[in-house]
């Protein structure tokens, strides 16, 4: 695989120019980061695992007819994908009430969304991805109402499919982040990442955490087998060979 012109790097993926003009690599790394990347450690396997565990549920999401930006997972850590014009927006699902949102709003710790909240934060670190609503979106020139509608339309699209899937191998979805970008088309698309980086997953019968949470914790030392956990339980018998694991 060619990584020569590098396009962008973020937090812990870089981004390739692939062989075709509209296709990208994108190489996971070990990187975690926190607090808007004040704090960043290398954790052995995370790519690898974050890598596989993506690309199952973007195959999930595409049966479901979810578009996204997947090609294939071309090896662990790497991924072919569609290059993307990313919005800068990213799109917050919440199921369960936690983190920051009880920190900023009267809410009680664990009660559950009915139906789920969807949150939009503007994606820049200078600004610390502050919250929008329509009104300033539209004002930024970042998206059209119709944009956003759609986005909101996607996110409980794809919230009911995640949900239903962890809920199949014993994990609650208490929330989740995601990203959208337009192809060469101006079709909106899933892309970037779907692992326990982007999304708050508990154990649903004790709570346990199973996400980055527990970095931004501090503990550090059970992170990698927390995401083993989530990534044995995700994969079957059959992902596991179809991608020589």
């Amino acid at each position: 695989m060619d990584f020569e012109k590098l396009l962008y790097e973020g937090k812990a993926k870089s981004v390739y120019q692939g062989e075709n003009e509209d296709e990208v690599i994108v190489k996971f790394r070990d990187d975690m980061t926190a607090g808007d990347g004040a704090r960043n450690e290398n954790m052995s396997k995370k790519g690898y695992i974050n890598s596989i565990i993506s690309a199952k549920i973007f195959e999930t999401l595409e049966n479901e007819g979810v578009n996204t930006q997947l090609i294939e997972l071309v090896e662990p850590c790497v991924m072919k994908a569609k290059k993307l014009d990313m919005i800068p927006i990213e799109v917050i699902v919440r199921n369960i009430a936690t983190g920051s949102i009880i920190r900023k709003f009267p809410f009680e710790d664990k009660t559950p969304f009915n139906p789920p909240l969807i949150q939009m934060d503007f994606k820049d670190d200078e600004f610390h991805d502050p919250m929008l609503n329509d009104a300033i979106a539209k004002a930024l020139g970042i998206a059209s109402q119709e944009d956003l509608d759609n986005l909101r339309e996607l996110a409980l699209k794809v919230n009911d499919i995640m949900s239903k899937m962890f809920k199949d191998i014993g994990i609650l979805l208490v929330d989740f982040k995601i990203e959208f970008g337009k192809d060469c088309e101006g079709n909106i698309i899933l892309g970037d990442e779907i692992s326990p980086d982007s999304c708050r997953l508990w154990d649903a019968e004790t709570l346990d955490m199973l996400d980055k949470e527990l970095f931004r914790q501090g503990k550090d030392d059970i992170v990698i087998d927390a995401y083993e956990e989530v990534f044995n339980r995700l994969l079957t018998k059959e992902d596991k060979e179809k991608w020589n694991l």
